[in-house]
């Protein structure tokens, strides 16, 4: 069977885009506001950095929907308007995108929530309040499901049934955060990872944020180790670990040093390559350019 991804990028590098929430909170963002609350109240700001990860080379640029599940969009009294902001963000993406002829992914982050037998959210309800999402996704022109950042395997299950459930002709993308020795919070391994989301019907697993490119590295090894067959493969470091310069974190990892990450990922068999959190579109430029031989 033709891995739906693949297809989909019908031969174009396979390059994500890099980090949004740090991003447009050093545009203005006030802190601890929602940054995805500006998909309906400053869609420019938005559409300005999804242009910029696009003109840098970023191939799939993704919707600013990261924290766009009910009870996170509730935490900041946006309760009920989940469908609305995910179409909105889609949207803005989509404009954007077919300007320069790249994919949207559509992004879902974990719902905030803990899923039984730790927390009380059921499986069931956390596919429901991920259907939701993917709703307005798809609604908005969405290409893929990216769902990412992930720690428990149970609630990137769920969020993998939705997707199938409401665009099930959409590809999906699974990252997990192995962040704590090599594994998830809740203690999944890169290879269950991918053993677990490939028979959930993803199209692509892999790993994202963490803590920067020499972790990632050990990561992809794990990742390729265990990758069965048709099965594509993603990382997305983050640009190493915040700093305290002054009065304000910088992160550790520049764009060239990121650009040799990318191409060392590449040679270590990961398919498609971006970045995460500390990442900027001169990180992505440089990524782009390193895997094109420059």
């Amino acid at each position: 069977m033709t891995n739906r991804l693949l297809t989909l990028l019908a031969d174009r590098p396979a390059i994500f885009d890099g980090g949004y929430g740090w991003l447009l909170q050093e545009r203005g963002l006030p802190a601890g506001e929602c940054a995805e609350s500006w998909n309906v109240d400053n869609p420019d700001a938005v559409a300005r950095l999804h242009d910029e990860y696009a003109a840098a080379g970023a191939v799939i640029i993704t919707t600013n929907t990261f924290g766009a599940t009910e009870p996170r969009l509730a935490a900041h009294g946006l309760s009920g308007r989940a469908e609305e902001v995910n179409r909105a963000g889609a949207a803005i993406a989509r404009e954007v995108a077919d300007r320069h002829a790249v994919l949207v992914a559509g992004d879902i982050g974990p719902t905030g929530e803990l899923l039984e037998p730790l927390g009380t959210l059921t499986a069931q309800q956390a596919t429901a309040l991920f259907a939701e999402q993917v709703r307005g996704l798809a609604a908005g022109g969405a290409d893929l499901i990216l769902i990412e950042t992930m720690s428990d395997l149970g609630e990137a299950s769920a969020a993998v049934a939705a997707a199938r459930e409401v665009a099930p002709d959409l590809p999906v993308v699974v990252t997990m955060s192995f962040d704590t020795n090599l594994r998830t919070m809740m203690g999944v391994s890169p290879a269950a990872a991918v053993a677990a989301l490939a028979a959930a019907g993803a199209d692509a697993v892999g790993a994202n944020c963490g803590r920067g490119p020499d972790e990632m590295r050990t990561i992809a090894e794990q990742l390729v180790a265990a990758r069965p067959e048709g099965l594509l493969l993603v990382a997305q470091s983050n640009a190493g670990l915040p700093a305290l310069e002054g009065d304000k974190f910088v992160y550790t990892v520049g764009p060239e040093a990121m650009g040799e990450h990318a191409v060392e990922l590449r040679d270590l068999g990961i398919d498609v390559i971006g970045a995460c959190c500390g990442s900027s579109p001169e990180h992505i430029g440089e990524m782009a350019a390193a895997l094109a031989g420059r």
